[in-house]
């Protein structure tokens, strides 16, 4: 039953509440459709650390889709053998997931350590900063630790099967029970954010900044009593 709820209910239940939460934020509360930039207050740390964070997610992002949507038989077809996949998810996974980690510490760090934007932030600003944190770092222990302390491991004939067999509807539980811990918590915690995304400021991911070359410069002034 804890094997139904966790790996069937709970990743239905999280991706049910992505949709309709995003659907009614945008229709009921667009005026809080924003990051809430707070680079005003601080400049230098938040320029890294979203330079890193963003330059590291994108490469993560596409790995995860083709790891977890595209079945190994598909990328033998196309010449991809098992060696070349497991040195581009291990390696230049492992290399981007280390940036990506970098820039949510440097981020995290900056929102809880500086006061002024540790005021400015909400509790689910700071909430999401260290769910992403730690989803990111238990992504990196995976890849890194438990890649080589449990070799014969194969989370393509495990996780990806199970979690495609969710959006086919006839998702099979038992495929996570052999699943290491490690790569258990970083799903688990993926789904939950899931959930979590409508109402934090991760929407911003879905606006495309379009006029953004083009519009007017925002001019900020001081206020003299």
């Amino acid at each position: 039953m804890i094997n139904q709820f966790l790996w069937v209910i709970f990743p239905y239940l999280a991706i049910a509440i992505f949709i309709i939460g995003h659907i009614a934020r945008f229709k009921y509360d667009q005026f809080s459709w924003t990051a809430k930039s707070s680079e005003f207050i601080e400049k230098k740390q938040l320029k890294w650390g979203s330079i890193l964070f963003h330059l590291g997610i994108v490469p993560v992002a596409a790995g995860h889709f083709v790891g977890l949507f595209i079945p190994a038989s598909w990328l033998r077809s196309v010449g991809v053998n098992d060696h070349m996949y497991h040195i581009g998810a291990v390696y230049i996974g492992s290399l981007f997931g280390i940036i990506t980690l970098i820039g949510m510490l440097l981020l995290t760090m900056r929102r809880i350590t500086i006061q002024n934007v540790r005021r400015l932030s909400s509790l689910s600003d700071i909430f999401v900063n260290i769910l992403l944190l730690i989803i990111v770092f238990m992504g990196c222990y995976a890849t890194l630790v438990t890649n080589a302390t449990v070799p014969d491991f194969d989370y393509r004939s495990t996780i990806s099967v199970w979690f495609r067999g969710l959006f086919t509807f006839s998702p099979d539980a038992s495929l996570m029970a052999t699943v290491p811990w490690s790569f258990k918590l970083h799903m688990l915690l993926g789904f939950l954010i899931t959930a979590f995304w409508p109402f934090t400021r991760l929407v911003h991911v879905w606006s495309v900044p379009v006029n953004y070359g083009t519009r007017s410069y925002i001019i900020y002034r001081k206020h003299k009593a």
